[in-house]
């Protein structure tokens, strides 16, 4: 059903909102994102992840595990605006999906446990969010547990994430009793009684803290903003209005952080964290606009429907019926059965249906206009970060920063005839997950799967044998090494001269090479007097680039290396851009060889959530699994402990820390870097 929103939509952008909710694994983002649903009447039950019912939580294995593993988006209303919602992952494996969402968003509600405060997953999309500048607010969740703190918590934010934290919200009720919120710019109590907010007076024995409590939220703006400050010091205090005003700007220019509470699972404090998400977080006109590049210079798009077609792929998925492309549209007009243009292709793609997405449920409508993220069939090749646009007004946008992979297993078919059958099963797994690659092993000659973690790698195995009926027999992981410079080569003299009749090939180079602090690569050149051209300089770049793809000690991939082009010479008629690439590779492999090389390996920061009385054999078992422990603490009961450890060393650790903790033991990890391997 098409509603007035979508009728008027190209006028009606600062009525749009593009969201995501970011949260550590089991803060309750889905159970959030479900309530929003029947709140503003998309749906007409609850769902309960638990029960396995929830809209975004479709895939069976997300049902199955109780996680969130593939972002999904969602749209609804409320309020006259249409909100488009992205419910992320908040596992470390899937940290790739986050950073693709984040990509096309513009605003987001960061969720917090109001028992543990800031977690370290919270910490990690945090600062994925602080990269690509998309402002916030947060909503500490599951004030109705045992132990829940909202001060507590708001603390934690403070000292972990380091924003300013602006509380609007007073708790009415503690635990199992809480029922409401005082609405501190209103003055006023919302109170969740049989299934509805009531809007009431402050009770009397909470009206002295709300008074404190809206004069310590009042001085806080009044510090961060000058109108709010001016008002303050006229007449003493600020206006609801005027706070209002002050916390969206304060959202937008991230100075500040606007705090709201309650219970997603009691369905408590939605509502207010709605009308907070319309009233402080930007619309697609409040963004900046997006840049892009076409012949080397950068060009800017403004969310404006009437402006050239220009759009971004964020998600990829085959489906029983097709291929599905998730576009954030960033300006013009998309109709259906329109030609647009995959500009880093350079190919033309058709489109044949736009969908208004509700997690796996879709509804068509006859065009997207700018502020609008939509599914489109149609396209059947372009990839995940691919830009969209119009042919006569070509545009190529940043892609979203894909992960490097760290973990990978040798995947094959139990079957000789399902040979096939795995390898174009493979390429669409990659396909719609580029944080995923293939390769086949160059000695052994099997397949090898890689991804982000031992989670990643098994939801990617299991999708495959639901979805294609195969059986599949898998390797034990194996981590991702690398290797670096210990100490380098200077001059190393290379020429590349080759000659089967014809014209030759002629290359001649002197490469220095030295240890690069912050683990990447540089390179550079000291040629002077034109001895080396400068064509030639970036195909000599480019030969050392494809160098790195293999290390002198085990085949890995090499990092942290500088590369110093300094003298060269060239051949009148047998030099060329391939003979000076092959110099580069062949060079650089020299070099590396004659170097003193160290191998590296991933390494995990780990928290491990266990009883007290177990945390002995918990820290025993870290130290035995080559662990250094940074952190450790004991509240209500339960410790917390938080290691650094081998990602090597971290396979199978999930059973064995159950077994030590008679199944009450819980940790998370998350990438911490690569460090030499036995130092």
């Amino acid at each position: 059903m098409r509603t007035d929103l979508d009728r008027t939509h190209a006028t009606a952008l600062d009525r749009v909102r593009n969201l995501g909710i970011l949260a550590h694994v089991d803060a309750g983002k889905t159970t959030i994102t479900e309530r929003i649903l029947y709140a503003t009447g998309t749906t007409h039950k609850r769902g309960e992840v638990h029960d396995g019912t929830t809209v975004t939580d479709f895939d069976p294995q997300e049902r199955d595990r109780g996680i969130t593993i593939f972002a999904a988006a969602v749209s609804c209303e409320w309020d006259a605006h249409r909100i488009n919602l992205i419910d992320t992952p908040g596992h470390v494996d899937f940290a790739d999906e986050v950073e693709r969402s984040l990509r096309v968003l513009d605003g987001a509600i960061a969720v917090f446990d109001a028992v543990a405060g800031v977690e370290p997953q919270s910490e990690s999309v945090w600062r994925q969010a602080d990269r690509h500048g998309v402002p916030r607010i947060a909503f500490v969740n599951k004030l109705d547990r045992a132990g829940a703190d909202l001060d507590a918590a708001v603390e934690s934010i403070r000292l972990r994430l380091h924003p300013a934290p602006l509380v609007v919200h007073l708790p009415i009720g503690r635990e199992d009793g809480f029922v409401g919120v005082v609405d501190l710019l209103r003055m006023r109590a919302l109170v969740w009684m049989d299934g509805a907010v009531e809007d009431r007076p402050v009770p009397d024995g909470l009206l002295d803290e709300a008074r404190r409590r809206r004069r310590r939220l009042t001085e806080a703006v009044a510090e961060l903003h000058p109108l709010a400050l001016e008002e303050f010091c006229a007449d003493g205090t600020v206006s609801a209005q005027t706070l209002a005003a002050a916390l969206r700007d304060l959202t937008h220019t991230g100075e500040g952080l606007v705090v709201l509470c309650g219970s997603a699972y009691r369905d408590r404090g939605i509502e207010p964290l709605l009308d907070a998400a319309v009233a402080y977080l930007p619309s697609p006109e409040d963004v900046p606009p997006v840049r892009g590049t076409h012949d080397g210079e950068t060009r800017e798009r403004r969310a404006d429907p009437a402006a050239p077609f220009a759009a971004l792929v964020f998600k990829v998925i085959a489906t029983a019926t097709g291929r599905l492309t998730f576009l954030r549209v960033y300006s013009g007009t998309l109709r259906k059965g329109t030609q647009v243009r995959d500009a880093g292709a350079g190919r033309t793609e058709r489109i044949a249906r736009i969908l208004r997405v509700r997690a796996d449920r879709h509804s068509e409508v006859d065009q997207a206009v700018a502020g609008d993220i939509v599914a489109v069939s149609g396209p059947k090749a372009a990839r995940v970060g691919a830009t969209l646009c119009a042919p006569d007004a070509p545009l190529l946008l940043e892609p979203p920063v894909v992960a490097e992979p760290v973990v990978s297993v040798a995947v094959e078919a139990r079957r000789s005839a399902d040979t096939e059958r795995l390898t174009s099963a493979l390429a669409r797994l990659v396909d719609e997950d580029p944080s995923l690659s293939v390769r086949t092993d160059a000695e052994t000659g099997q397949t090898v799967l890689s991804g982000l973690g031992e989670l990643h790698l098994e939801v990617a195995v299991e999708k495959i044998r639901r979805e294609r009926g195969l059986e599949i027999a898998v390797g034990r992981p194996e981590v991702a090494y690398r290797e670096t410079v210990v100490h380098g080569v200077t001059g190393l003299v290379y020429r590349h001269v080759k000659q089967d009749g014809g014209a030759g090939q002629f290359a001649h180079v002197v490469l220095d090479v030295e240890p690069l602090a912050d683990g990447a690569f540089e390179f550079r050149s000291t040629v002077v007097g034109g001895r080396v051209p400068r064509e030639y300089v970036r195909a000599v770049e480019a030969g050392c680039r494809d160098a790195l793809t293999e290390g002198p000690l085990g085949g890995h991939p090499v990092t942290g290396v500088r590369v110093t082009l300094t003298d060269g010479a060239t051949h009148v008629r047998d030099s060329s851009e391939t003979a000076f690439r092959a110099a580069g590779r062949f060079g650089l492999r020299e070099a590396l060889r004659l170097s003193r090389m160290r191998l590296l390996e991933p390494v995990v920061e780990v928290v491990v959530t266990a009883p007290a009385e177990a945390v002995g054999g918990v820290l025993g078992d870290l130290a035995a699994r080559r662990g250094r422990v940074a952190d450790s603490a004991v509240r209500s009961g339960a410790a917390t402990v938080t290691a650094v450890v081998p990602l090597a060393e971290l396979f199978g650790y999930a059973t064995v820390l159950r077994g030590r903790t008679q199944g009450r033991g819980t940790f998370t990890a998350r990438p911490s870097g690569y460090v030499p391997v036995g130092g």
